[in-house]
């Protein structure tokens, strides 16, 4: 049964919708890593007809994707704020404002649940897993990707391992698990779906147009300032240092896993 999301969730403070940048933050990760979802999914059985469920949504790429993909099927794109989802985008598009923590939905609905960028700043993360399997129909798949961080203090500039390490700091203070990725096979698995596989994606810092994280940092940043993580002379420094065509680093990896719910 589908209920209007309550307030809360991983969106609010210095990365929520109502922050600067927050729209170019998520077009940025659009940029970086839909070319990878997409192929993801187009691994998978992917019919016509099918009924999917966007999970966090964001600025609606993959939802947008998914109901021209399955023009015959649906697709609900859920998100605690909407506000960057446009509805009119397809015929069989809905728009829901939702909470994933606190709402639910008919058990055997879906046979495509995609999740990008969410599980990993929500309470109860693992729990979140199984109960996301249940709106599987018979057969359906359950797609989560998630970022793993690499370790701050391995980065080949000790200014961007400042920067990092804060932007890391950030997250855990506000329950996020940048390393919990890791876990996703082996809870889709516990969470009674088969063949389950996995893969993964390079993020980019640096390497001139190929960089993802000025958006990131830039949305980020006052707040690693005005918390004393950082110095605004650090933060100043970082941007000039995406500017340098001779640094390149890899941050992070986008995990991929899913799995299949049985017939």
């Amino acid at each position: 049964m589908e209920r209007p999301a309550a307030a809360g969730s991983c969106r609010v403070g210095a990365l929520s919708a109502d922050s600067v940048g927050e729209n170019e933050r998520l077009e940025s990760i659009q940029r970086s890593v839909d070319d990878f979802t997409v192929q993801v999914i187009e691994g998978l059985p992917i019919a016509e007809s099918w009924n999917c469920l966007e999970l966090g949504a964001g600025a609606g790429s993959i939802a947008y994707w998914l109901a021209r993909r399955c023009p015959d099927g649906h697709v609900v794109a859920a998100d605690i704020d909407t506000r960057y989802l446009e509805a009119e985008r397809a015929g069989n598009l809905r728009i829901q404002e939702a909470d994933v923590t606190r709402d639910d939905y008919q058990p055997g609905r879906f046979d495509l649940i995609h999740a990008r960028y969410l599980f990993c700043h929500l309470p109860e993360r693992d729990g979140l897993i199984a109960r996301a399997a249940q709106w599987l129909a018979p057969g359906g798949w359950l797609v989560v990707e998630e970022p793993y961080h690499l370790p701050a203090e391995n980065s080949p500039s000790p200014l961007a391992q400042r920067v990092l390490a804060a932007y890391q700091q950030k997250y855990r203070e506000r329950g996020a698990d940048m390393t919990w990725a890791r876990r996703v096979p082996a809870l889709l698995s516990r969470a009674g779906l088969s063949d389950v596989s996995f893969s993964g994606n390079l993020g980019c810092m640096g390497g001139l147009d190929k960089d993802r994280w000025a958006p990131l940092i830039g949305q980020a940043g006052p707040s690693l300032v005005a918390d004393g993580l950082i110095t605004q002379t650090d933060l100043d420094g970082f941007f000039r240092l995406l500017q340098d065509p001779e640094f390149i680093d890899i941050p992070q990896v986008t995990i991929s896993a899913w799995g299949r719910a049985a017939l």
